[in-house]
C-alpha cells in the first residue's frame, strides 16, 4: 500500500489527539486515518508498507493494556498476535507519549518495548529523535544517546508538541515513503 499507516494505543485519548495531529499534517494524499489498535487485526498492519506507531506509557515501561490498569485493550493485548509475523521490508517510525515531571525516573520508558516488539519482527524502525529539550532521569527508551522515536510531553510541554511533530515528519517522511516524498517536494 502506497499511503502511511497510523496505528495507535490510548487510554485516556492524548495519543489519539496526537495521531489525529500527525494524519492532519501528512493529509489523506499520504496517510489513512489513524486507528486504534484495539480495533485492528495484524493484518491491517502488514497490509502497509510504512507505518507510524503511537503508545503512551505506563506502569515501570508497560504497554497499555488491561494488565496496566488501562480501561480498555490495547497494545499488551495485541502483541501476542505480532508472533512469527514478518515485518522485513516494512519501515516503522514510533511515537510515544510521557510526562518528564512526574515520571522522571522512567520518561516515556514504554516505548522502547513497542521498538523491540517490531524491531523482532524485522521491521526497519526510523525515526529516532534527540533527548535535547527534555529533563528527565531515565528512559528506556534511549538507545545511542536517542529516543528511539518521536516522544512527547502533552502535560509538561504540550505548547511544544506541534513543532516537534512538524520537524520529526521532516526527518521521517524521506525514509518512510521515499517515492512519494521526492515527488511530492519537487
Amino acid at each position: 500500500m502506497s499511503k502511511i499507516g497510523i496505528f495507535f494505543g490510548t487510554d485516556t485519548g492524548s495519543t489519539r489527539l496526537v495521531a489525529k495531529k500527525i494524519h492532519s499534517l501528512l493529509g489523506d494524499e499520504l496517510a489513512d486515518k489513524p486507528k486504534n489498535i484495539n480495533r485492528c487485526q495484524p493484518a491491517e498492519l502488514l497490509a502497509y508498507d510504512a507505518l507510524i506507531l503511537g503508545t503512551p506509557s505506563y506502569g515501570v515501561g508497560d504497554l497499555p493494556g488491561l494488565s496496566a490498569g488501562c480501561q480498555e485493550a490495547s497494545w499488551a493485548e495485541f502483541v501476542p498476535y505480532l508472533d512469527n509475523l514478518d515485518f522485513r521490508g516494512k519501515k516503522i517510525a514510533l511515537f510515544g507519549l510521557g510526562h518528564q515531571e512526574r515520571y522522571a525516573s522512567r520518561f516515556a520508558s514504554s516505548l522502547i518495548r513497542l521498538y523491540h516488539v517490531f524491531y523482532a519482527t524485522g521491521a526497519d524502525i526510523v525515526g529516532r529523535w534527540s533527548t535535547e529539550g527534555y529533563q528527565f532521569e531515565h528512559s528506556d527508551s534511549i538507545i545511542d544517546g536517542k529516543f528511539v522515536g518521536l516522544v512527547l510531553d502533552q502535560r509538561g510541554q504540550p505548547h511544544l508538541t506541534e513543532e516537534r511533530v512538524k520537524t520529526w515528519l521532516t526527518q521521517v517522511m524521506p525514509l518512510l515513503l521515499p517515492s512519494t516524498y521526492q515527488v511530492a517536494a519537487a
